[in-house]
């Protein structure tokens, strides 16, 4: 059933656990997040990037998605991820999107407020939820690149006034994680955190979540985090079980026999991934 982000996430701060969200590209990536998602009993978050509707198109992947959603029978959001054109944020919440995030942390924190509020605004008028983003994840996703000198910590007072002037439904948090494939092993500040937990009332979000260690995803949920973003390890699953395909058998020219396998993969990378988050059982 499709569902707003606040709903799913709302639920996921009520009882402690965290919501997957999974990036998408394509219709095997849908169809793995789905069946994991209905495998397990999970709420579920697909979520796609301006490079990912670059990629399909706004056509073809809110519909796949909207399709997906619509007959899953555990509550499913259809978000943006790092939208930082207006147009763009405009255009998913018109192709039944039900959720979008802002991501105006490059500017300085009153033109991001203002940014943030213009989007919240316009958004919450339709029924959409808005996550936004305050400090900077360093890594690289699609067109959203931040190198690691100028990546920044969020303040935690900054972050309880960012809140109030803009009335945001989740916030993402730059703690230490990074987007893309780790060189070494992240530094999560668990302590900072808590204290914007403890200053925020909304649902945290923890980005560049491929590649972090359990057990350090596990205690910042603990600690208030209530959406991981997850896209990296899904492209692992789905290129290494397709290359491997290919590899053994090199006479294949049907395309169904290399993607059914990289969709498998990627469901079981997933279903791991939401043992770990504690969404499992939480949809019925």
């Amino acid at each position: 059933m499709l569902v707003t982000g606040n709903e799913i996430l709302l639920d996921a701060q009520k009882r402690g656990y965290a919501v997957g969200a999974f990036n998408v590209n394509n219709m095997e990536i849908i169809q793995a997040i789905i069946e994991a998602a209905e495998e397990t009993r999970s709420p579920v978050i697909i979520q796609a990037s301006q490079g990912g509707i670059e990629y399909a198109g706004i056509d073809y992947l809110s519909g796949l998605a909207k399709v997906a959603a619509e007959k899953a029978t555990v509550p499913v959001a259809i978000h943006l991820d790092h939208g930082t054109d207006f147009g763009q944020i405009v255009s998913c919440i018109r192709h039944g999107f039900s959720s979008v995030m802002i991501d105006a942390s490059k500017l300085p924190l009153e033109e991001n407020i203002a940014e943030t509020k213009k989007i919240t605004e316009i958004a919450h008028a339709v029924g959409v939820s808005v996550e936004a983003e305050l400090g900077k994840i360093g890594g690289t996703e699609d067109h959203i690149s931040v190198d690691e000198a100028d990546a920044t910590y969020t303040d935690p007072e900054e972050a309880k006034y960012f809140m109030e002037k803009t009335g945001v439904d989740s916030l993402a948090i730059a703690v230490g994680t990074a987007h893309g494939v780790y060189q070494g092993e992240p530094n999560i500040d668990f302590d900072r955190i808590t204290e914007i937990a403890k200053l925020v009332d909304v649902p945290l979000v923890l980005h560049g979540s491929s590649g972090v260690a359990y057990e350090d995803l596990k205690e910042a949920i603990s600690r208030g985090i209530c959406k991981i973003n997850i896209d990296t390890d899904l492209r692992a699953s789905f290129t290494n079980t397709a290359i491997e395909y290919a590899k053994n058998n090199p006479d294949n020219i049907d395309p169904r026999k290399m993607l059914g396998p990289a969709r498998e993969a990627m469901k079981a990378t997933i279903k791991e991934k939401m043992e770990v988050f504690g969404s499992v059982g939480k949809a019925d």
